[in-house]
């Protein structure tokens, strides 16, 4: 009895002196330790996400994200014991070689220790202070299963180490489309203020975790890899550590997990794309022999570019600029041999001015960019533009002598390529002979038109057709080309500006903008914005937008119009051509220009199909190409061969069944 007295007065003794101490925190210490707590903050640190994957649009994959595992190091102030950091580094690095892929260079203990920005030496000699505290350090990725089962068993042994979930960007070896897919660069370079993007210049100045970029994690740098950049990356996680006013880690951690990036599906077709980039690959080599005729031999055609564009739709199937690159070699740096060797394709050809692949400078000068006068490609404009104004009529005679004159005293001449006499012709003759003395008297009437800004009506013609504008596409660095006409009609005179222009010489302007004017020539007025992208999903699948045809402006001409000019463009003539299975509308176009103080021949060709149901349009351009009834037609043909063999000229790919295609 005694003993279980005392048993119960000695849980009273122990629960008193509880209560007692608690009352004594409450009441006279709790000020102090809510002064404490307040000098405790939460720290928090942003997750990078898992990166958005790019697709064609059957679904076959561009580039996507592998999800791999990184070790990271965090820094913490006031830890003065140097050697325990230093012996870390030892231990990671004989870590590495001993759970480390053997097919991989390790890094050193000495590498590991300055990616650890710990303020010292392997020898513990000061270097610099530390770049922040609390933030963490990649050490390494790509972390083998080895590796993650060592450092997660004996997580105790490796203060500050911690393992996390990233993704790796891969893209396809095929190198399809790869300079409108575009590349990653780390966030640390997109900042850049020298050579970096104002973009992600304002990323910086984010405080929110959720928005946050780090700087070692990589971001869209050109092409559908930044246009999308908000959309493929996601949305951050948060990783929160209780600080002391030190800066010291004193808690335990909370983890919010990102949400990962949207994925794309592009219009791109990656059978048109792949025969579009051969074609033109092969095309060029075959132009270069000198086995070829004179007609066809093309020395220094190095370069092609090339856009399909449905009509109806505004979906571009293939856009290809050659020679392009291995955007793989980005990932983690590009090495600089690569970078000198390759420089010149990184950027489109098709959307911008790109400068062809002369490493010294003097001969870089003899040559001509992307971007090239549109040549004879522009008279079935020009002659739609002389039939709306009244400039001419459908049926009018005139009498082509294959020189025109204009200018003071008429002393100025232009004529017609290798002064090729055509005689009476009407519209749509001047169109399939490709008439330039037929073109130059409709700009000479529209400059002695009374009370006319000829040059004026003829921009305005120009921008309603995508010329001269952007194409809404989109697109980083697109251009909307250059009108030297206008500067022409400054120097010069307005006349010598417009009998010029008229028949494509004085007008440049990109791949896709030629292939947008050629689908509004193809669909009779409908200028529609070029769509790169089908839909934008969620990570698992799920539909978050669908993207349908926009139209950016309409324009009505009369349809015996519309007719001239395409009974002239189905009367021309191209190699390659000449058992296509389908009628086809085309407009060839050689263009002239002076470079270096030459005198180079661009090969430049238009084309849509079937010309009685318009379903797809086509622009090739070959620098220094010579013709482009040569030099860029067989390219074309090559591009409309593929279209309508997976997705169908009619609707139906070629050899399906309409039944299976209407399933599809």
């Amino acid at each position: 009895m005694f003993r279980t007295n005392f048993f119960f007065f000695c849980i009273f003794l122990l629960f008193s002196v509880l209560i007692f101490r608690l009352a004594l925190l409450q009441v006279v210490e709790g000020e102090k330790y809510a002064e404490e707590k307040e000098r405790h903050t939460n720290t928090p640190h942003a997750i990078p996400p898992i990166r958005g994957n790019i697709f064609d649009r059957n679904n076959y994959p561009l580039a996507i994200s592998i999800s791999t595992q990184s070790l990271y190091y965090t820094v913490e102030p006031g830890n003065k014991n140097r050697e325990e950091v230093v012996a870390l580094a030892r231990q990671l690095a004989e870590a590495f070689q001993l759970y480390g892929s053997k097919t991989v260079v390790q890094p050193t203990a000495e590498e590991i220790i300055t990616m650890m920005d710990v303020g010292y030496d392997l020898n513990l000699n000061k270097t610099k202070d530390p770049s922040y505290y609390s933030v963490p350090r990649k050490i390494k990725d790509g972390l083998t299963e080895e590796e993650i089962a060592y450092f997660s068993w004996n997580r105790d042994n490796f203060k500050g180490i911690d393992i996390q979930e990233e993704s790796i960007r891969q893209y396809n070896d095929k190198r399809i489309a790869v300079q409108l897919v575009g590349y990653l660069k780390k966030f640390s370079a997109a900042r850049n203020p020298t050579n970096g993007l104002s973009f992600y210049r304002e990323k910086a100045k984010s405080t929110d975790p959720t928005e946050k970029y780090l700087d070692n994690e990589y971001v869209g740098f050109d092409g559908i890899e930044l246009m999308y950049q908000e959309e493929l990356r996601g949305k951050n996680g948060v990783k929160s550590y209780p600080v002391d006013a030190m800066g010291k880690i004193v808690g335990p951690v909370s983890l919010t997990k990102p949400d990962k990036g949207h994925n794309l599906f592009l219009t791109i077709d990656s059978e048109v794309q792949l025969a579009t980039q051969q074609a033109i690959q092969d095309h060029l080599k075959y132009i270069r022999s000198p086995a070829r005729d004179s007609w066809t031999y093309a020395p220094n055609a190095i370069t092609g570019y090339a856009v399909a564009m449905e009509v109806d739709t505004g979906k571009v199937v293939a856009m290809a600029s050659y020679p392009d690159y291995d955007p793989n070699q980005w990932y983690g740096g590009m090495k600089p041999d690569y970078y000198e060797a390759n420089h010149f394709f990184v950027r489109n050809g098709t959307i911008s001015e790109v400068r062809p692949p002369y490493a010294d400078q003097k001969e870089l000068n003899k040559h001509p960019t992307s971007l090239v006068y549109l040549g004879s490609t522009i008279k079935p404009l020009t002659v739609l533009m002389g039939l709306n104004e009244g400039l001419v009529t459908a049926n009018e005679i005139y009498e082509d002598t294959g020189v025109f004159y204009f200018g003071k005293d008429n002393k100025e001449r232009l004529t017609n390529s290798d002064s090729k006499r055509f005689g009476p012709i009407t519209a749509y003759q001047a169109i399939q002979h490709s008439s330039n003395t037929y073109m130059a008297m409709i700009g000479n009437r529209l400059y002695f038109r009374p009370n006319t800004d000829a040059v004026k009506v003829w921009d305005t013609y120009m921008e309603k057709f995508g010329l001269g504008v952007s194409t809404g596409s989109g697109l980083p660095g697109e251009s909307v080309g250059l009108k030297d006409y206008l500067d022409t009609a400054k120097k010069y005179s307005p006349q010598a500006a417009l009998v010029r222009a008229t028949w494509g010489q004085l007008g440049k302007y990109t791949t896709l903008q030629l292939a947008q004017f050629t689908s509004m020539l193809a669909n009779r007025g409908t200028r529609l914005k070029p769509q790169f992208v089908e839909k934008i999903t969620t990570f698992d699948d799920q539909t978050v937008q669908e993207f349908q045809k926009e139209v950016l402006n309409q324009e009505t001409f009369a349809k015996e119009h519309w007719d001239v000019i395409q009974r002239g463009m189905e009367l021309v003539k191209a190699e390659g051509f000449s058992d296509f299975p389908y009628r086809v509308a085309i407009k060839t176009g050689t263009s002239t220009q002076s470079v270096g103080g030459d005198t180079v021949d661009n090969a430049v060709f238009i084309a849509y199909a079937p010309a009685d149901k318009p379903k797809l349009a086509v622009a090739v351009v070959v620098p220094e190409g010579r013709f482009g009834g040569r030099g860029a037609a067989p390219i074309a043909r090559k591009m409309f061969d593929a279209y309508d063999s997976a997705i169908g000229l009619t609707g139906v790919p070629v050899g399906e069944p309409n039944e299976a295609a209407a399933g599809r």
